[in-house]
C-alpha cells in the first residue's frame, strides 16, 4: 500500500540512502543484522555489536528510531521511556519497514537476516513477532506485505516486559532461533516474569536459549545511572554469546 511504500522510503532515509552502516565487500549477498536501541536512543554499546556482526560476515544496520523524528535523547528519556510516546507496538512498524527496506538490497540475503533489540528495542520486535498483520497495523497500511520468512533468528536484551507491553504473552507467528537476554538485578521486571514470557515464546515452536545475567537492565550500556551499572564482564560474555548466536543461524561468506 501506498503507506508501506510512504514508510519504506521513510526508513530507507534513515538508514542513510542504502549505505550499510559497517563495510564489507560487495561481492554477495550476506546475512544482515538490524540493530534496534532502547527508549535511550544511539548508545554507544550497539557499534560494538555491530562489529561483532562485521567479522562473522554479516551486514549490520543501526537503527535510528528517532532521529526522522526530530527527537532528541531528552525528549526521547522523558516520553518514550516514560511509556507516553512510542510504544512496542508503534516501534514494531519500525521494525517491519526495515526489515521490507533491507530485504530488497542486492547485498543482502533476505532469506538470513536477524533483529537485535535492548529494552523498548525488544518490546518491538516481539510486538513484531505476534502482530496480526493480515489488516492495517503498526503504522502500516499492509504490513501483511512485510514477511517475516528470513528472519532466522532474535537477539533479546532484556527486552521489556513490564505492565504497559499488554501483549508479552500474545504467542509469535514467527518463530526463529531466539536467544533471551534476563539481568538478574533488572528494576523493570522480575525474572519470573521474564521467563514466563520466554517460556511462551518457546511454546510456539522457537529455540529460545535463556541467558541470566547477573547484572542490571542495560548492564552492557557504558554508563551508570542507578538502578542501571554497566559491567564490562558482563558486556563482553553478551558480545561473545551475540556472534554466537550469528554463527549458529547462518554461515556467512568471510568478512
Amino acid at each position: 500500500g501506498g503507506e508501506l511504500a510512504r514508510q519504506l522510503a521513510y526508513w530507507r532515509a534513515r538508514l542513510g540512502g542504502d549505505l550499510p552502516v559497517l563495510e564489507l565487500p560487495w561481492d554477495r549477498p550476506r546475512p544482515a543484522v538490524l540493530l534496534f536501541h532502547g527508549c535511550g536512543g544511539l548508545r554507544g554499546h550497539l557499534p560494538k555489536y555491530a562489529e561483532v556482526a562485521k567479522a562473522a560476515g554479516w551486514r549490520a544496520f543501526i537503527v535510528d528510531s528517532y532521529g526522522p523524528r526530530g527527537w532528541s535523547r531528552q525528549f526521547a528519556m522523558a516520553t518514550v521511556c516514560t511509556g507516553l510516546l512510542l510504544r512496542g507496538h508503534d516501534r514494531a512498524g519500525d521494525i517491519l519497514a526495515t526489515l521490507y527496506g533491507v530485504s530488497q538490497r542486492p547485498d543482502v540475503d533476505a532469506s538470513k537476516i536477524a533483529l537485535a533489540g535492548w529494552s523498548h528495542g525488544g518490546w518491538g520486535i516481539m510486538e513484531a513477532m505476534s502482530a496480526d498483520r493480515s489488516r492495517p497495523a503498526l503504522g502500516l497500511a499492509d504490513p501483511g506485505n512485510v514477511s517475516l520468512d528470513g528472519v532466522v533468528a532474535a537477539y533479546l536484551a532484556y527486552p521489556y516486559v513490564g505492565i504497559a507491553a499488554f501483549n508479552r504473552m500474545r504467542p509469535w507467528r514467527h518463530c526463529p532461533k531466539t536467544l533471551a537476554v534476563i539481568a538478574r538485578s533488572d528494576h523493570l521486571t522480575t525474572v519470573r516474569n521474564a521467563e514466563r514470557v520466554h517460556d511462551m515464546i518457546r511454546n510456539c515452536g522457537a529455540e529460545v536459549d535463556t541467558w541470566i545475567a547477573d547484572g542490571s537492565h542495560s548492564f552492557d550500556e557504558p554508563m551508570t545511572a542507578p538502578p542501571m551499572r554497566y559491567d564490562p564482564e558482563l558486556s563482553d560474555e553478551a558480545l561473545r554469546r551475540f556472534g554466537a548466536l550469528l554463527h549458529d543461524v547462518a554461515v556467512a561468506p568471510a568478512a
